[in-house]
């Protein structure tokens, strides 16, 4: 017998092993979806699809499919990985039985949709309350508002999909409009709403945004009635910056920040700014940037046909190394703008609070990691449903950020991070006293961050 040269040791493998459970730290998302009651609301609001004398229940089965996204599956067959282990995850549908559900939901996709959004908002209602403090929307004012994100992205269609088309990137497949509140710079953020269009939905179309934006305040906890108030803000790039949509947010009485495009003839306007008026502008730190600066615009231009109140405020700065001028750039300065109708504050606190909407793009990227980079069903209805659960995912995440992380760096993880350092975390079932235990691998290098988030969830009040 020869002497091994590998610098790793050699193994015999088998596959008899029993009581071995590969995911166990994805217990940590159960639980959430327990104490934040996602669990019973949606067992209770997909009802009408449960065929009698059934024995999986649907709700059941859209929180196991949320949950084996949000450990990295990106089709429903990937649920198999929860079927695997049953004394953790219980009685797990087969593959059959799930794409007839989902087949199911997708013949009358509007009611479906609307029970799964309801059980969302009642269970995001639960996390929010849970969390206290470090909620989303606590002590949300005119002044320190919760802040909703709106963003469309390209979703590419491998294959033939109903209703995929050509997108403005020269690609093929959808083009969804999103929308995410974030959870400022402590946290991440969730998403509320997600509309899935072709792939020729134009991005500034007037009526999607304000489809998208209805949807996400019926998502929020605090949002009562039509008329919302400024302590709840929506931001947008310049995709959002048109009359309809911005005269819809002002009868909502929302607060916005929102791009604003300039013409040669609004950008040749800023050479009649006097220097004085032109204040730094500040860094992601809040820390005066050196080479840029902004002012405001709004006495300079005619605002006749934009809603009253309504505020232009303009940036200016030095390109970077290789960047392309454009035609709206003025005397070797980037030219940018947004338009806002908060009264009070410093243009470069609001410029900064706006430019901080690059947030946003770290949300859509958790989305695209959590099932929305290839859309796996041929139906349009199916894929709507699939962006459902997408959100249940990136929600599942969020929320046991939320409640469980909450004191640790860990608040912030992307889905890959969380995923290699928690949701894949092994352990051993092991049964006495009629009692099943589940044994952490002691050796995990973040099985105590694991433990202190499932305490943290246990010792949470029970949904009401």
């Amino acid at each position: 017998m020869s002497k091994s040269t590998s610098p790793y040791p050699v193994l015999s493998a088998d596959g008899t092993g029993t009581g071995v459970v590969s995911q166990a730290g994805a217990t940590v998302l159960l639980r959430t979806a327990e104490k934040t009651g996602l669990t019973t609301d949606l067992s209770d609001a997909l009802t009408p699809w449960r065929k009698p004398l059934a024995t999986h229940d649907p709700g059941k089965i859209i929180t196991d499919l949320a949950v084996a996204v949000a450990i990295g599956g990106d089709c429903l067959a990937d649920i198999n990985q929860l079927r695997a282990n049953p004394a953790v995850f219980g009685q797990v549908a087969s593959d059959p039985t799930v794409s007839r559900l989902i087949s199911a939901l997708a013949a009358d996709a509007p009611a479906a949709l609307t029970a799964i959004n309801s059980a969302r908002a009642a269970a995001r209602a639960g996390c929010w309350s849970a969390a206290g403090t470090t909620a989303p929307d606590h002590d949300a004012d005119t002044g320190d508002p919760l802040i909703v994100d709106l963003d469309a992205t390209v979703v590419t269609a491998h294959s033939e999909k109903q209703d995929a088309a050509p997108t403005y990137k020269r690609g093929f497949g959808f083009h969804p409009l999103c929308a995410f509140v974030d959870h400022g710079s402590e946290g991440t953020g969730e998403p509320l709403a997600i509309q899935l269009r072709p792939g020729n939905a134009g991005a500034n179309t007037a009526a999607d945004h304000i489809t998208v934006t209805a949807a996400a305040l019926e998502q929020l906890p605090t949002v009562q009635g039509y008329r919302v108030g400024k302590s709840v803000l929506v931001r947008t790039d310049s995709a959002g910056g048109t009359h309809e949509f911005l005269g819809y947010l002002t009868r909502r009485h929302l607060a916005y920040s929102v791009g604003f495009g300039l013409t040669e003839t609004t950008a040749a306007v800023t050479d009649r700014i006097s220097p004085e008026a032109w204040t730094p502008a500040y860094d992601a730190d809040g820390v005066q940037r050196d080479g840029a600066w902004v002012a405001e615009l709004t006495g300079l231009i005619d605002l006749s046909g934009w809603p009253q109140g309504m505020r232009v405020i303009v940036r200016k700065e030095r390109p970077h190394p290789g960047a392309q001028l454009r035609f709206t750039d003025r005397d070797g300065l980037r030219l940018t703008a947004f338009a806002t109708n908060t009264v009070r504050g410093q243009l470069a606190d609001l410029e900064l609070r706006h430019r901080r909407r690059a947030r946003c793009e770290d949300r859509v990227r958790t989305a695209k990691d959590c099932g929305l980079t290839n859309l796996p069903l041929h139906g349009f209805d199916q894929n709507r449903i699939w962006c459902a659960i997408v959100m249940l995912a990136c929600e599942l995440i969020a929320w046991t950020q939320m409640l469980a992380f909450t004191d640790h760096p860990a608040r912030r993880w992307e889905p890959k991070r969380l995923r290699h350092r928690v949701f894949s975390i092994a352990a051993k079932i092991s049964r006495h006293a009629r009692r099943t235990r589940m044994k952490m691998a002691t050796h995990a290098p973040h099985v105590d961050l694991l433990l202190d988030g499932i305490a943290r969830l246990a010792a949470l009040p029970a949904p009401a």
